[in-house]
């Protein structure tokens, strides 16, 4: 007999989902923001926001330094932001515990997987292969590589390739990944360690997972629901 997930599509978040890559964006920030002027921003005051990209990131430790934020010294700090952050992508970057093994669960009972994420293409390939991830997805879709990014449901669907017959869901962190699935059809299930700014709990999420040793388990109860 198949096993359960055989044949489904299943698509991942990547910052906040797979991989806990807050502490490099971080470190990029504190390399542009700091020659400015500015003080050092610690992890946890923008761990929720990185979900928000770097421009949000960049506006806040402006904020926090009580500066005015033109739009000139912004910009001035982006560019150098993505210089400090392309050098090193996976410097302090790591993949959460337990994702790989569930990753091969979910290879092992025939289950499609592929990375749908906000996360611009030309940083999240580079990132997924310095981690070793890469090859267990049959494609990576950032935001350029879809018709909209996500909460638009173009980009899930393009992740997936194509309105799948059976069943889908995307695995994430936050509420774009919610509406997304909602939009596509999928089913959405919430990493509880992730980067959501608002609580877990109130994303509307189909299902929540604590930790990746629950995931497969959540995902075949998920599809029995349906």
């Amino acid at each position: 007999m198949p096993h359960p997930l055989s044949g489904a599509r299943i698509a991942f978040d990547l910052d906040g989902t797979l991989v806990d890559t807050a502490p490099d964006l971080v470190r990029a920030l504190n390399a542009a923001v700091v020659p400015m002027g500015l003080r050092e921003v610690p992890l946890d005051a923008v761990r929720a926001m990185v979900g928000r990209g770097a421009k949000a990131l960049i506006v806040k430790a402006f904020e926090r330094a009580e500066r005015s934020v033109e739009e000139a010294a912004v910009e001035d700090a982006l560019a150098a932001f993505l210089d400090a952050y392309a050098a090193d992508l996976s410097a302090r970057s790591r993949v959460f515990d337990g994702a790989l093994a569930a990753l091969d669960a979910l290879a092992e009972a025939g289950a499609h997987l592929s990375v749908c994420t906000n996360k611009p293409g030309h940083l999240a390939r580079p990132l997924l292969d310095q981690l070793d991830l890469s090859w267990r997805f049959e494609r990576v879709v950032g935001p350029e590589d879809a018709p909209a990014k996500k909460p638009d449901p173009a980009h899930l669907l393009t992740a997936f390739g194509g309105r799948p017959e059976g069943f889908s869901a995307l695995v994430g962190d936050s509420e774009p990944d919610v509406l997304a699935a909602k939009a596509a059809g999928a089913s959405s299930l919430i990493f509880e360690g992730g980067y959501s700014e608002k609580p877990v709990r109130d994303l509307g999420a189909d299902r929540l997972f604590g930790q990746f040793s629950d995931l497969l388990a959540a995902l075949e109860t998920e599809r029995a629901s349906r």
